[in-house]
């Protein structure tokens, strides 16, 4: 009975002593933790310079609406805000002077669709293979290649339309003017392909694979589980791309300004020259209208207008993302 006391002693000695020797480290990791989260000092400094940033990102945003507002405030006292927003002729510097808007929306929602029709189903194609289909070896080359058309700066985008796009057209379509709203649609389509395939990919791959697999177990090929698994699943980041995108085409500038024109018009016909809104800013700007006067004015009438559209795109991608957004 004494040896087989002594022996059960000895045993839980050991056994103690190998926990204490194994709950060294974790004491040690408990130890540190403790101390960097109960450290009061770092925790408020770090909880104010988030704070700090916060409100850099607010002020920057109320200081901007508020130069817009500023100025514009002045030219919607001499004109009317309902003859602003509907009226179909812009001319605020040739007479007879007109300030309707409705042209400069026009040519710049016109070339924001042109993009999207090229941007959104190529840039969504592109996300399912990287994200589906493309080998990891593959993925690492393609992606940084393809990343590299967001890196091109927009006038190079510009020139490119001007003098290649619209001369490859132009042998299809000879009467084609060269200033046109297509060429400029197509080239910003393909500058915003980057930020669709990127973004959309990313909403993909973070879908759990665990859906990936019960569908191929239940018998799915890839293309079904991509198209009928994944992209449902991700349906809320892939729209917030395509608002995020269709809003960077609507506040394009370079490349509009040099591959459209600077004809404000009401049209539809891709093949003419138009103006949009921020082209708009840029040709008055580098002219020659007095500070102060009705026609510098319209610049911030046109910007504030502009500011709003883009807000309202991020407001209802905002508001799509909480709807369709799954949990997992």
């Amino acid at each position: 009975m004494k040896r087989k006391a002594s022996g059960n002693y000895l045993q839980i000695q050991i056994d103690k002593h190998e926990s204490t020797r194994d709950s060294k480290p974790t004491m040690k990791i408990r130890e540190s933790f403790s101390e960097r989260v109960d450290n009061p000092i770092a925790g408020t400094a770090v909880k104010y310079l988030f704070f700090l940033c916060v409100l850099i990102s607010l002020f920057t945003t109320v200081g901007i609406l508020y130069s817009l507002l500023s100025q514009a405030i002045g030219f919607f006292f001499e004109v009317p805000l309902i003859d602003f927003l509907t009226g179909t002729r812009w001319a605020p510097i040739l007479k007879p002077q007109a300030y309707g808007v409705l042209p400069l929306v026009c040519g710049t929602l016109l070339v924001a669709s042109i993009a999207a029709v090229v941007a959104l189903p190529v840039g969504l194609a592109t996300a399912i293979f990287l994200s589906e289909y493309a080998p990891d070896k593959v993925r690492r080359i393609l992606k940084p290649m393809l990343e590299i058309l967001a890196g091109v700066p927009t006038v190079v985008y510009g020139y490119f339309a001007l003098t290649f796009v619209t001369p490859q057209i132009q042998t299809l379509i000879p009467d084609m003017l060269i200033f046109n709203a297509l060429s400029a649609g197509l080239v910003m389509g393909i500058m915003i392909i980057p930020m669709v395939s990127s973004l959309s990919e990313d909403a993909m791959l973070a879908v759990p694979r665990s859906l990936r697999y019960a569908a191929y177990a239940l018998g799915s090929t890839r293309l079904e589980v991509s198209l009928r698994v994944v992209v449902p699943a991700a349906l809320s980041g892939i729209i917030a791309s395509f608002i995020i995108a269709v809003s960077r085409a609507i506040g394009e500038t370079m490349l509009v300004t040099l591959a459209a024109g600077a004809t404000p018009r009401m049209t539809f016909n891709v093949f003419d020259s138009i103006q949009t809104m921020t082209a708009y800013i840029v040709q008055l700007s580098l002219g020659e209208a007095p500070h102060g006067s009705l026609e510098y004015n319209t610049i911030f009438a046109v910007g504030l207008l502009l500011f709003f559209m883009t807000l309202i795109m991020n407001v209802i991608g905002h508001l799509v993302v909480r709807r369709w957004r799954e949990v997992y």
